[in-house]
């Protein structure tokens, strides 16, 4: 067993957390190790109300390969696949669920539950050479899970030419495809991630909060629904004292 203290990494900088994937010489491989510590991340800076933004990376030349194939290989039990899929799948939730934005900061490949954290992530900026996947059916195995958030992050067709095809793409197609907000050069995404971040963490603490779970809320309901849930969302959001404070200053002007 890893030490799961270890396989990830914290790092924080004034409103803005980072989680660092940390087994490089795996190129990032999800173990059930890791998937533990990052849920448990997870679960800990949620809670925290002075976070702004939440940074997902990864150290050395890969951002994830995806699950552990020798872990999964000395685990051949049905029960333990269920569980390990189950636990990957709530992961992906506590991205999807976490109150504030996630932003995926990609390097080399993410494959697979790779790409599938990618997807999850609300926004993700990749280095020009990162290159994308959801190739396990080349290996006879579907890529299902990754797909329940590859098919709400891109086009439906071309997440069935990933999904059926296995190929890969690079990252000014992630870009084009929606996957990826924007591809940088390796020298530049540091400050790409910082721009993004910045940007977000002078906005008000209420306002992404409100913001973020709407977004995600909104988009199972009819339009009607949708629209009347959301000018609820607004109403209160507009008693909060940022936005009291933010107008008074506009109209002061």
């Amino acid at each position: 067993m890893e030490n799961i203290e270890s396989v990830i990494l914290y790092e924080r900088r004034n409103d803005v957390v980072t989680l660092w994937l940390n087994r490089p010489q795996q190129y990032n491989a999800l173990s059930e190790d890791m998937l533990n510590a990052l849920k448990e991340q997870l679960d800990v800076h949620a809670g925290d109300t002075t976070i702004r933004c939440l940074i997902l990376a990864a150290k050395g030349k890969a951002f994830c390969a995806g699950h552990d194939l020798r872990e999964m290989q000395q685990n051949t039990d049905l029960s333990y696949y269920q569980q390990l899929f189950s636990l990957c799948s709530e992961v992906m939730m506590k991205i999807h669920s976490f109150p504030v934005p996630v932003i995926a900061r990609v390097q080399g490949v993410a494959t697979a539950a790779g790409c599938q954290l990618v997807a999850s992530c609300d926004l993700a900026v990749a280095v020009v050479g990162a290159r994308f996947g959801v190739s396990g059916i080349n290996l006879g195995l579907f890529c299902s899970t990754p797909s329940v958030a590859l098919t709400r992050s891109i086009s439906n067709k071309h997440a069935f030419e990933m999904l059926f095809t296995g190929k890969f793409i690079d990252a000014d197609a992630a870009v084009s495809w929606g996957l990826v907000n924007q591809a940088v050069d390796n020298k530049d995404i540091d400050s790409a991630v910082d721009v993004l971040t910045s940007a977000i963490a002078a906005k008000s603490a209420a306002a992404i909060r409100h913001g973020k779970a709407m977004i995600y809320r909104q988009r199972s309901m009819c339009i009607e629904d949708a629209y009347s849930y959301a000018a609820k969302v607004m109403a209160c959001n507009a008693m909060e004292d940022d936005a009291i404070n933010g107008i008074n200053a506009f109209l002061s002007k």
